[in-house]
């Protein structure tokens, strides 16, 4: 699967702003687990968020919860992350991953995913 993110941009603290990452033309997801990750200047990557197998469960990272949504369209060819009350700490490169193995408990590690999207820019400003 062929990933592209996008829907990045320079925003304000508070704002709110979503992401997309669609799978390539003529492809879809199916019960494949997506993720969200981020990596901001001088840290590592992050977990973001995940839609388990085409939807059935979703996990967040403490630091998003009850701010960020992860959902996927009925198409199942892309999965996206709506961010509310954006925050100054949001700012990084955000990727979406994607594999059909995910087991649950690793569910949260970047290398469990076999496939990544290019990033997208999101600044948050104070």
């Amino acid at each position: 699967v062929q990933l592209q993110a996008s829907g990045g941009g320079l925003v304000q603290a508070g704002d709110e702003l979503r992401l997309s990452c669609a799978a390539s033309s003529g492809q879809t997801f199916g019960r494949q687990t997506v993720a969200w990750f981020r990596q901001a200047p001088g840290k590592e990557q992050e977990f973001v968020a995940a839609f388990w197998r085409g939807g059935s469960n979703t996990y967040y990272a403490d630091s998003v919860k009850g701010r960020f949504t992860i959902s996927g369209n009925n198409a199942k060819n892309t999965v996206y992350l709506l961010m509310n009350s954006l925050r100054p700490e949001d700012t990084a490169v955000y990727y979406c991953a994607a594999d059909p193995s995910i087991i649950l408990s690793s569910v949260r590690m970047s290398r469990s995913y076999r496939y990544w999207g290019q990033g997208t820019q999101v600044t948050v400003s104070s």
